[in-house]
């Protein structure tokens, strides 16, 4: 009897940890690519790509810096602002810093000139892959 007790409880946790395990993936994936960011503008969401491009314009208005997904400016496909009353917020220089890298953003996307955007004010909504 016990050893059928042992079993059944043995069975029981390993199929709750197979069900948590594929939860917790079933949750990693819940970033969309630059390429699909145009269906979600005016949603709140994670777009992760490669930064192709990432330029500071010190001398224009506001000071913004951009970071290009997946292709350079100026064929880009999703663009991260960050402007620069925001740059503060960053430890590096963020067009030196993920240039190249792989990043995930995280916040509500928009359109500028029909082309989806993400403004970033803190260093914590960018991850690096």
């Amino acid at each position: 009897m016990k050893k059928r007790i042992i079993i059944f409880t043995s069975a029981v946790l390993l199929i709750s940890c197979l069900l948590i395990a594929r939860s917790v993936s079933a949750g990693e994936q819940q970033f969309i690519k630059p390429t699909d960011a145009e269906n979600y503008v005016g949603k709140e969401k994670t777009v992760c790509g490669m930064v192709a491009s990432a330029t500071y314009a010190r001398r224009t208005k506001d000071q913004p810096t951009f970071l290009n997904l997946d292709q350079a400016y100026p064929n880009q496909i999703f663009t991260v602002v960050i402007w620069g009353s925001d740059r503060k917020n960053f430890s590096n220089s963020p067009e030196t810093f993920y240039k190249g890298k792989t990043i995930c953003v995280t916040g509500k996307i928009e359109s500028y000139k029909g082309k989806p955007e993400m403004i970033v004010r803190h260093a914590n909504q960018i991850t690096i892959r």
